[in-house]
């Protein structure tokens, strides 16, 4: 470790937020992933903007590879630290709301900003933040910025990338970058705020945030419905759709997944169910009620066995807590849990989840399906050991299989989780080789020193 940069950290933050010690740096070292940690030589905390700025600038003086993190809830290897010499950068301590604006409608926030409770924050003054990652009580602003995170709202209200308006940021040298308004709309330059969304740490380090607020709904109506064939469950996703209806939300779980949740919590769900679809309309109350019996229609002709409404708030949180329980009533039964993100167009849904079973039964893998079917992103779970090499070299390659498969049926490789690490290789597979080419000389501009998270989203030469 260089102890000269270290006591150029110190003299900016107080040294007690410096850390080189052994449980730290490895405390630092890995993200939700299965892949292998990487210690950095120093971890910090900064405690403001300020801070951020002048660590960001002593380390690129010092060519120190840069890696942000806040709470490492990434699924795709983004905030493991470079192998070169490194530097993880923690921004869980920039965790103010700065302004909530009831005249413009939007927020303004630090990295560190845990999106639940901005979610909660707003919704006291009667307006909605909809993006809503599976890790939200977690999750910070910065990350969710920087993956440009979903959740299970996606359908209707789109990604993170949709509330952006603004973004300030430090760059490669440390100097600071101001992208975006606070107005509706604003064309003066490039637009840099979406060049930084789903950037994964690789452009510049986030300081801060302006995000689009909406009024909150004011009605909702939620249901869980059960299907005997996968198939009728599947198809029923596009034929809602077809009719021009778009749900708030519009999840899935397959039998795997149903039985995990009810060992998990025990809360009556069919372990018999082949299929369980969980949805939520909102917004005016005559417009949702007419889109309920138009659903409900819909699901009967396609064979749903059950119908269950949400008759209140508890049985309404029930139908949820389901949901939200997957993942981890699924990774209760194996010691390595894989959750993976394919996307595909919703009308090929039925397709895509047939190419999950025939994968799984190909390889004999344990795997669990759910995800937003609603906007075509499916989250095969398989679960594993990855101290097992023989089985886990099967699981490499029913990966490989699985995004084969999603390209085949003009998917994406990821629908919320992003690149980093974990999927580069497959980028070829989905882009000619003038998309990397271009991305690569773009990243090179902006940081040429190749100090911000390298090695993540872009292959740097070819």
């Amino acid at each position: 470790m260089d102890i000269k940069l270290v006591n150029k950290l110190k003299a900016i933050l107080r040294y007690s937020d410096v850390f080189t010690d052994e449980a730290t740096l490895h405390t630092y070292s890995y993200d939700s992933t299965c892949l292998e940690p990487v210690i950095p030589e120093v971890v910090v905390f900064p405690n403001s903007q300020e801070e951020l700025g002048k660590v960001v600038r002593v380390l690129s003086q010092e060519g120190y590879a840069i890696t942000v993190r806040g709470s490492g809830t990434n699924l795709s290897g983004g905030t493991i630290p470079a192998k070169q010499k490194g530097a993880v950068i923690v921004t869980t301590r920039l965790n103010k709301i700065l302004e909530i604006n009831l005249d413009d409608l939007y927020a303004r926030v630090e990295p560190g900003v845990i999106t639940f409770n901005l979610a909660k924050e707003v919704e006291k003054y009667g307006l909605f933040y909809p993006p809503d990652p599976g890790s939200q009580k977690v999750s910070t602003m910065g990350g969710n910025v920087a993956e440009n995170a979903g959740g299970l709202r996606g359908l209707k209200y789109g990604v993170t990338g949709h509330y952006v308006m603004g973004l300030t940021f430090f760059d490669s040298f440390g100097e600071l970058v101001k992208t975006g308004s606070k107005t509706v709309k604003c064309v003066s330059g490039y637009n840099l705020s979406s060049f930084m969304v789903g950037s994964e740490g690789t452009l510049g380090v986030i300081s801060e945030i302006t995000l689009k607020l909406i009024p909150k709904p004011s009605f909702a109506k939620s249901m869980l419905v059960i299907f005997d064939d996968i198939e009728k469950a599947s198809f029923s996703v596009s034929d809602i759709i077809r009719h021009k209806i778009v749900p708030c939300t519009l999840e899935f779980l397959d039998n795997f997944t149903i039985r995990c949740v009810e060992q998990f919590r025990k809360t009556g769900l069919p372990i018999d169910a082949e299929a369980m679809l969980l949805i939520e309309l909102d917004g005016h109350k005559s417009q949702v009620e007419e889109e309920f019996i138009q659903i409900e229609k819909i699901l009967k002709k396609n064979g749903a066995r059950l119908i269950k409404i949400a008759k209140n708030s508890l049985e309404k949180e029930a139908i949820w807590q389901a949901r939200r329980d997957a993942l981890p009533a699924l990774a209760r039964i194996r010691p390595s849990t894989i959750l993976e993100d394919v996307t595909v167009p919703r009308s090929k849904i039925p397709e895509m989840i047939k190419a999950i079973q025939y994968i799984q039964q190909k390889y004999s893998l344990q795997l669990g399906i759910f995800g937003h079917v609603g906007d075509g992103n499916l989250h095969p779970t398989i679960l594993t050991d990855i101290r097992d090499k023989e089985e886990f070299i099967k699981v490499e390659q029913a990966i490989d299989e699985l995004f084969e498969n999603c390209l085949t049926l003009e998917g994406t490789i990821s629908g919320e989780h992003g690149i980093g690490i974990a999927k580069l290789k497959y980028m070829p597979k989905e882009f000619p080789k003038g998309t990397l080419v271009f991305s690569s000389r773009l990243k090179k501009a902006v940081d040429p020193k190749n100090i911000l998270n390298p090695g993540k989203l872009v292959f740097r030469q070819f």
